[in-house]
């Protein structure tokens, strides 16, 4: 079975993680979204909020592709978290030149703690490279229409968080 898992903070999850969702469930036959619990990072939303958005998002997403899709919260190493999920593929979104940089550095590192796990790198379609999950929360902090950028129910989400 090939199992990949594709991590992030998701905070929220936007059309750009989406996009990358449903091209790697083309690859794989289980697809893991491991949520990051990064506390540095001081999330919008919960761990609980992510997660319930992911799994809402990609309900669909499994039913129209075929593909297993199941959300894991981690807070470990990511080539530790891919080992306990079982996957021997990592998948990660790339939007600009700036994100391959550090793509790489992790690669590296990543390829020495076991060599066994591939990473893949998808592209984002052109109307999404300029999405960013931080862009997202700064314009709907400001009272933006972010409509364009994330899924109803998230732009729901954000315009909710916001105004309380």
């Amino acid at each position: 079975m090939r199992i990949g898992l594709y991590p992030g903070t998701f905070d929220p999850i936007t059309l750009g993680h989406i996009d990358i969702i449903r091209r790697a469930s083309a690859l794989v036959d289980r697809l893991v979204i491991g949520v990051a619990i990064n506390r540095d990072k001081g999330p919008l939303f919960t761990l609980e909020e992510r997660v319930a958005m992911i799994e809402a998002e990609c309900e669909m997403l499994s039913e129209q592709t075929g593909t297993e899709i199941v959300v894991h919260p981690f807070e470990n190493l990511l080539i530790n978290c891919a080992q306990d999920v079982g996957a021997n593929l990592i998948v990660r979104g790339l939007r600009a030149v700036a994100d391959f940089e550090y793509e790489y550095q992790m690669v590296g590192m990543n390829r020495v703690l076991n060599d066994e796990i591939e990473t893949v790198f998808l592209m984002a379609e052109a109307r999404h490279q300029a999405i960013a999950s931080k862009l997202v929360k700064e314009i709907a902090r400001l009272d933006g229409d972010v409509s364009p950028f994330v899924p109803s129910a998230v732009n729901t989400a954000l315009i909710a968080k916001f105004r309380a």
